[in-house]
């Protein structure tokens, strides 16, 4: 069944505020000028600043006219943090894709409610896991800061994740022109390890996600 972007790819993008998910979705619009493919993007950032949520649309190729995607119509959501994932599964189709940092960031006003009641009851990332699968299975879950340490750079998160997304068959990206696409976007001072973090990436979506939907030969 055709969904409202025609035969497009439909992505959100999540965290919250300071993880880069703005330069992430230049990134994949400059892949997608470098590839002639049409993108339209509609961003919400809300209290990003004060570790807010804060998520991007992006419709790929296709016929799709507004920026945002319907409820159940995203081909997939890549969450850089993981209750954000969550908190936005109602946009992800059935059987979607969910690229997943196994990072929790518990808000201030979290912390200070548990810790004013005497609690220790946070969420844990086997309960958000347990209730996304309640719409797909296809979730791969990386450890994001993790694989930007061995960079050299912490900061480098974000490209770890537009690397996993890089290996998707079903993106209308190669990926070489999403490679070209943050290159275009990093500093030239930290572009060495972004690719490196971009190819760590790749490297764990081939251990993860590739298990569980088809993925392109690096």
């Amino acid at each position: 069944m055709v969904g409202p972007n025609g035969d497009g790819f439909d992505i959100v993008l999540v965290g919250v505020g300071g993880q880069g998910i703005v330069m992430l979705s230049n990134a994949i619009g400059e892949a997608c000028a470098e590839a002639g493919i049409n993108a339209i993007t509609g961003e919400l950032h809300g209290l990003s600043q004060r570790s807010g949520t804060i998520y991007i649309h992006m419709r790929i190729g296709g016929s799709a006219i507004s920026p945002l995607i319907p409820y159940g119509e995203a081909n997939a959501i890549v969450a850089l943090e993981a209750m954000e994932a969550l908190r936005y599964i109602e946009y992800l189709k059935d059987n979607g894709i969910i690229i997943m940092n196994k990072r929790i960031m518990h808000s201030p006003i979290e912390v200070a409610t548990l810790s004013k009641e005497k609690r220790t009851d946070f969420i844990k990332l086997e309960t958000i896991v347990d209730k996304l699968k309640v719409v797909t299975n296809n979730i791969a879950q990386l450890d994001g800061l993790k694989l930007a340490t061995e960079t050299g750079n912490p900061l480098t998160e974000n490209a770890v994740f537009i690397g996993a997304l890089s290996t998707l068959a079903e993106l209308p990206l190669s990926i070489d022109n999403i490679q070209k696409g943050l290159e275009k976007v990093v500093p030239k001072k930290a572009l060495k390890q972004n690719l490196k973090a971009f190819e760590l990436g790749q490297q764990a979506a081939y251990k993860s996600l590739c298990e569980l939907v088809s993925c392109r030969e690096l």
